[in-house]
């Protein structure tokens, strides 16, 4: 059977405090800049013209990338059982910046794969996961609000790093952008070590923490339930992200529009994470998820009913906050439903839902584009895993 655990509201020591903020500065200080991931297409052009290599080609390293972070969260609660944290985030600092550096003389796309696919997708993920698992460990109060706060970095690292590049891309060039991205993950990694260390961070193993518990259903059923309500809203999410500005000129709107449109939704996406974790701490985790679902939903049945740019851009943003909702659901639902010492083993291999999602449903809405030339079926699709998400959240327990 499940443990849930009854977390204690009363008043924090002055050491707590001490290592929350310190957890939480840390994190804002490396996720922001590994973030700029979500700004990978601003590179797209340039990566072409320097190395003569298709937009396929290209696309490939992002799609590495996000494979390997994937797998660094999967793998960072084990390291974290053989190295501390602040080691560990050393070094995924000095992975991701002689990756990046490298790339600034980059030659061919081999190099990109390995710098950018690997050292700096793997950096990213370990780096995340190890980051959130030393925020859970000091939670006692908040504890949606923070993880929503943790997993909204992301994408506001990726909105705030689009267009430093573009500017920089335009003003020095992509060799100079390029080492101003590693000098960035250089000082910002090593500033999180110091953070963690003078604050005291301490991920403590299952065997010290002591708590309350609560009888809930069978592991098994509330992960799987998580997994599933996760994936079907990422999966649509995703591909409101990957193709939202195509998604936009096929309804009609003009390229201006769309690039307007695609910087809002990104916000928007921020945003709802943010709220979904807050939202987990004023109302039951299935109403919140449930809710989540319903929201996307509206969102794509307007489209379907009434295709024009600006109802796109308004459904579109719907369905993406959808996911933003979901995720920060998520990453306050582990922290609800499992022990602190056990959250990044848990969160990390519910993101590989996550994993799944962005190759499934963006990569068939590509494909149905190009057989229909245009994305009505894919909106539907969405929206039928919009229902089949909301009804299976609202088997999840409640928490306390």
């Amino acid at each position: 059977m499940l443990r849930f655990r009854k977390r204690s509201m009363s008043v924090w020591p002055d050491d707590v405090q001490k290592r929350t903020w310190a957890a939480l500065v840390a994190a804002t200080l490396i996720n922001l800049p590994f973030g700029s991931l979500y700004a990978f297409s601003v590179f797209l052009r340039p990566i072409e013209t320097t190395l003569s290599v298709s937009r396929s080609e290209v696309s490939a390293v992002f799609g590495l990338a996000t494979i390997t972070f994937t797998m660094g969260m999967v793998g960072a609660p084990k390291l974290l059982s053989r190295a501390s944290a602040p080691l560990l985030v050393a070094l995924c600092s000095i992975a991701a910046t002689a990756g990046i550096a490298t790339l600034a003389f980059a030659t061919s796309l081999i190099a990109w794969a390995v710098s950018y696919g690997v050292l700096f997708g793997l950096s990213g993920g370990i780096s995340y996961m190890v980051l959130q698992q030393c925020a859970n460990s000091t939670l006692r109060g908040n504890i949606g609000l923070v993880n929503g706060y943790i997993v909204c970095l992301y994408p506001v690292g990726g909105m705030i790093a689009a267009p430093l590049f573009g500017w920089a891309l335009l003003r020095w060039g992509l060799q100079a952008t390029l080492l101003g991205l590693a000098a960035s993950l250089a000082i910002t990694g090593f500033a999180a070590m110091f953070f963690i260390l003078s604050g005291g961070v301490r991920v403590p193993s299952a065997k010290a923490e002591t708590t309350d518990e609560i009888r809930l259903p069978p592991r098994n059923f509330v992960f799987w339930r998580m997994a599933m309500v996760f994936f079907l809203a990422a999966a649509a999410g995703l591909m409101v992200l990957s193709q939202q500005i195509g998604i936009i000129a096929a309804y009609g709107g003009g390229s201006a529009q769309a690039l307007f449109v695609a910087t809002a939704i990104t916000g928007a996406v921020a945003a709802a994470r943010l709220g979904g974790g807050w939202l987990l701490d004023k109302f039951p985790v299935p109403a919140v998820m449930s809710f989540a679902h319903v929201w996307s939903l509206v969102g794509a049945v307007g489209l379907s009913l009434f295709p024009s740019p600006w109802v796109a851009a308004i459904g579109l943003g719907m369905i993406g906050m959808g996911y933003g909702f979901i995720s920060g659901a998520t990453a306050g639902g582990v922290a609800y439903y499992w022990p602190s010492s056990d959250y990044g083993r848990i969160a990390s291999r519910l993101y590989i839902a996550w994993c799944v999602a962005a190759i499934s449903l963006p990569v068939l809405a590509g494909y149905l584009f190009d057989r229909t030339g245009g994305y009505t079926i894919t909106v539907m699709i969405a929206g039928a895993g919009n229902i089949l998400g909301a009804l299976v959240a609202l088997g999840l327990p409640r928490q306390a």
